[in-house]
């Protein structure tokens, strides 16, 4: 075993959560958690893990960007015809986990998936900077290629084609929502007993508490 591994340990200490400090709406919880972290962390509060699943269970997960929440749900964006986008189609159901460690935090959210609108998709998409409208154009994303001198030589292609225009959105980039019937919040606390309060949608659209074992 190493020891060097086995050993990484911090002990949390910097707040509690109680009941009686959520909002008893998970959404406006989140977006108070989500404002500390952005003050905690401007620049990557919104990154996220995305956890989806084949339908025969095979499961996978990497980092994503947050790209806007609402009372709707956590809405992201991909390549349609990416692994993760096989996925979702697939099995339209996933999980995102947010960690803020500046704030010893954690959210995790589960739900079920829809595609966002062509019309939200497409105002996201005009509003990105040119470089990642053109690099949605010249990645096939989770495809094998041969060299990174194919991906260069696509992108150098693209700017030529698309000099002084405006750059379409592809037909397979696509933002998805994450609809949550489950948002746990995860506050760290000493040796390791966690405070853990979950929010679960039940039958009439209501919302309760629970608190989890850490």
């Amino acid at each position: 075993m190493d020891t060097r591994i086995a050993n990484l340990s911090k002990e949390f200490n910097i707040r509690e959560l109680r009941e009686s400090d959520l909002d008893s709406n998970p959404f406006k919880q989140f977006q108070k958690w989500f404002d500390d972290a952005l003050k905690a962390d401007p620049i990557y509060a919104n990154a996220m893990t995305l956890a989806t699943a084949t339908t025969d269970g095979r499961p996978s997960a990497r980092m994503m960007l947050l790209k806007d929440f609402d009372e709707n749900g956590f809405v992201f964006y991909t390549n349609c015809e990416s692994h993760k986008g096989d996925h979702l189609t697939q099995n339209p159901r996933a999980a995102i986990v947010f960690w803020w460690s500046q704030l010893e935090r954690q959210v995790r959210i589960e739900g079920n998936i829809e595609k966002v609108s062509d019309e939200e998709g497409g105002a996201y998409f005009n509003s990105r900077p040119r470089g990642s409208q053109l690099g949605a154009w010249a990645s096939e994303q989770s495809r094998v290629i041969s060299s990174r001198e194919v991906l260069d030589r696509r992108m150098q292609e693209l700017e030529a084609k698309y000099r002084n225009q405006v750059i379409p959105r592809p037909p397979y980039w696509m933002g998805y929502r994450l609809v949550p019937v489950s948002i746990e919040f995860w506050q760290g606390r000493p040796n390791r007993l966690h405070d853990r309060l979950r929010y679960r949608l039940v039958e009439d659209g209501a919302w309760i508490i629970e608190r989890l074992a850490p």
